[in-house]
């Protein structure tokens, strides 16, 4: 019987069609050190962002046939390395593209309405100071006629640009890989198509009112001093790929002096444990790398995992 070790979890619908399949789960943790004593005894592991599988782990394990990894950035594990050993490596690249995109607009609605600071003194002073309050959030900005900058035009990105021209907004993006990308919006009621070119890095930062980034995690930031220095002033941030493609002191220099009117973080270099300058600055609005975590986006994953592990393993 074929073993597979579901280290960092799955949706029970997932789980179900593993063992109607006939494999034996194991959905038991197994700690990162000890992983490598392990990891041998299964045909196949399942992780998302917290188990890393590197080469030390993969030259451990040569009974491994599979790592998958539920969600879209596979920068934890050695995938060439894998794959050069005869490992398939899988993902599930489309299943939380619409939550991660929802979640981006989340925060740009947040600092547009600056929900993030009454969300934070009312529960203080709201009794008190609800007219104080009142005048300070009360200069927010429509998202309707702004600009929409996409960094990373794939299918995480354009979800968030559908989302921007349902919105009313101009929408431009950066991609090193893309001329120019098509997006369908099709329903029973309604159909229609917007071709969106790939403007220049250059042309997007001096262009945008809003920023999004939907990019693999990379060595060096994409968004630094240089390029900081050069975006459209009052422009909001929002990263909700991989914490380090933002440089964050460069971040928080922006936001400080007034280059940046606000940025949404939903990733941190320091995860888990993002610096206290960046949790408790005014202009930021946070969430703990919730991403990918909804319901029916976690039901797509645990679903296209299982589907992919039967395939492959079956």
């Amino acid at each position: 019987m074929r073993k597979i070790l579901i280290n960092d979890g799955i949706e029970e619908s997932g789980l179900k069609m593993l063992v109607d399949a006939g494999f034996e789960v194991n959905t038991n943790k197994i700690s990162q050190e000890n992983l490598m004593h392990e990891l041998n005894g299964y045909d196949a592991i399942c992780v998302r962002s917290a188990t890393k599988v590197r080469k030390e782990l993969i030259d451990a394990s040569p009974n491994l046939k599979v790592i998958a990894r539920g969600g879209v950035g596979m920068d934890n594990i050695d995938v060439d390395y894998a794959r050069s050993k005869g490992i398939e490596v899988i993902n599930t690249p489309a299943a939380s593209s619409r939550s991660v995109a929802e979640l981006a607009f989340a925060h740009i609605l947040t600092l547009s309405r600056l929900l993030h600071l009454s969300n934070r003194a009312m529960p203080v002073s709201g009794n008190t100071s609800f007219d104080e309050l009142k005048k300070k959030c009360a200069g927010g900005h429509e998202l309707e006629g702004k600009t929409l900058g996409v960094i990373g035009m794939g299918r995480i990105g354009q979800e968030a640009m559908k989302i921007g021209i349902a919105m009313g907004m101009e929408v431009i993006g950066y991609d090193p890989f893309v001329d120019e990308i098509t997006i369908n919006f099709g329903s029973a009621k309604f159909n229609a198509k917007a071709t969106i070119p790939c403007t220049s890095l250059n042309e997007l930062l001096i262009t945008s009112d809003f920023i999004t980034l939907h990019v693999p995690g990379k060595e060096k930031a994409i968004l630094g001093n240089d390029e900081f220095s050069r975006i459209k002033k009052g422009a909001i941030v929002v990263n909700c790929a991989r914490g380090g493609v933002i440089a964050e002191e460069a971040l928080l220099d922006a936001l400080n002096n007034g280059t940046l009117a606000g940025a949404g973080l939903d990733v941190f270099e320091g995860e888990p444990r993002p610096r206290q300058e960046i949790l408790t600055h005014p202009k930021i609005s946070l969430s703990p790398h919730i991403g990918a975590s909804t319901a029916a986006a976690q039901e797509k994953v645990g679903g296209e995992l299982a589907s992919q592990l039967i395939k492959i393993l079956g």
